[in-house]
This record gives C-alpha cells, structure tokens and sequence, in this order.
C-alpha cells in the first residue's frame, strides 16, 4: 500500500442500534475527516449482524494497525477486514 490512500474498512457485528454509530466514532478517533456520510450498513439476512462500511483516507500503515485493533477488541465485533 501506498500511503495516503483511500481504504474501505468493513466490520461486521452483532446488530445493535449503537453499533454503526460506535465504528463511526472509533474511525473519527484515528482517521480526520470522517463522517457519518462516510458509513454504510448492511443487515444479515437474519438480522443478527450487521456489516458496516466506512471509506477513509487513511495515511499510515500504523493508523491502519491501529483502527483494527481497537475494533477487534470491542466485544461486538465479529470480524473487521
């Protein structure tokens, strides 16, 4: 990778109503310039996860390291690619 770049993180989680918003804010913490235009979700088709999208411009691989591993820390998440 090349940095700065565009990156499209996806999360998936258990489908809670504070979710998205909880991803939103973890990205706004390690990423300037993030908005909630920035997210996109997605229900399972059971409705028990959910995938969140946020498109970024991220500027290092650290950031990226960094973002990850406080989403795959939360008890929700299921998987962030």
């Amino acid at each position: 990778m090349t940095f700065p770049c565009d990156f499209s993180l996806k999360v998936m989680g258990e489908n809670t109503d504070n979710y998205p918003a909880y991803v939103l804010s973890v990205c706004q913490e390690h990423v300037t310039g993030v908005d909630e235009s920035a997210l996109h979700t997605r229900h399972s088709s059971s409705g028990k996860y959910i995938a969140v999208t946020v498109k970024l411009v991220v500027t290092s691989r650290k950031q990226l390291d960094d973002l990850y591993i406080e989403l795959n820390n939360h008890k929700q998440t299921k998987m962030a690619l």
